[in-house]
């Protein structure tokens, strides 16, 4: 276990109306997508850089870990694809390297900015007519049921205001055979390693945020939130109660970080 506990009690709560977390905040629920869409606002240049100062660079990685074990179809089978919460198109296009020329990724983020990123890196990488850019809400995505093969959502389902809600929608818009993969932080399982995870994560990470952007409070908010994201075993048993089955997962970096699979049958 971590030796700075995953938060499961909140402040005091606002009065009036239901209540969530932001970070170790409770803040009403219907602040939390304007409060997280900020954070995102500050960062979306630096998206990767983040991700880089989070993880210690290992995050790209994991990344291709994660598409290692979606594995993608590399002949000329039709394959649509959603990667949810990614919009600088980071896991659309190592997606796109690895699988055939029919491949098409819809990359769905609540952002514009995310997004703009995102479009920019495409048209430099030459991508235009094998991905596109769709501004939505991971709780309710705008496709029809049933059409997608496969779903990713990488560092993005813990800063959802419900997780079971985007969980069910991803298992709405998959068809059946359908794969779903989630690659987040986790709670790390090596004893020793936990200490010195936390250590850097709270004493470093929101140091070096603010001296790269002049501004720490994003990066204390996004270490608090994985504290606050369920553990494995936990968010395993979230993704079959939304309907997967053969869920599993993957710790990656001594449970740093964990890829969860699931499969709409």
């Amino acid at each position: 276990m971590s030796s700075a506990p995953r938060k499961t009690d909140t402040d005091p709560a606002p009065t009036g109306g239901s209540t969530t977390h932001f970070g170790f905040q409770t803040v009403p629920e219907g602040e939390k997508v304007k409060l997280v869409h900020e954070v995102f606002e500050q960062v979306a240049s630096r998206y990767d850089l983040m991700n880089d100062l989070m993880s210690g660079g290992l995050h790209r990685a994991w990344k291709q870990t994660l598409i290692d074990w979606l594995n993608p179809p590399r002949g000329e089978r039709a394959f649509a694809h959603i990667d949810v919460a990614g919009g600088t198109g980071d896991i659309a296009f190592r997606l796109l390297e690895r699988a055939g020329p029919n491949a098409h990724v819809t990359v769905c983020d609540i952002n514009s900015h995310m997004l703009g990123v995102g479009q920019k890196r495409a048209e430099a990488q030459a991508f235009a007519g094998r991905v596109e850019f769709v501004c939505g809400d991971a709780e309710k995505l705008p496709f029809p049921d049933r059409s997608f093969d496969a779903y990713t959502i990488a560092f993005g389902i813990r800063n959802v205001t419900h997780i079971e809600k985007a969980l069910e929608d991803a298992f709405r818009v998959l068809k059946p055979g359908g794969r779903f993969l989630c690659l987040e932080f986790s709670e790390v399982a090596v004893p020793g390693l936990d200490a010195i995870y936390d250590a850097y994560s709270f004493g470093a990470i929101p140091k070096m945020g603010k001296w790269v952007t002049g501004d720490a409070q994003p990066y204390q908010y996004l270490v608090e939130s994985i504290r606050r994201f369920p553990n494995q075993e936990r968010f395993k048993a979230m993704i079959e109660a939304a309907g997967f089955a053969r869920v599993q997962y993957r710790n990656l970096t001594g449970g740093i970080a964990a890829i969860h699979s699931g499969w709409r049958l």
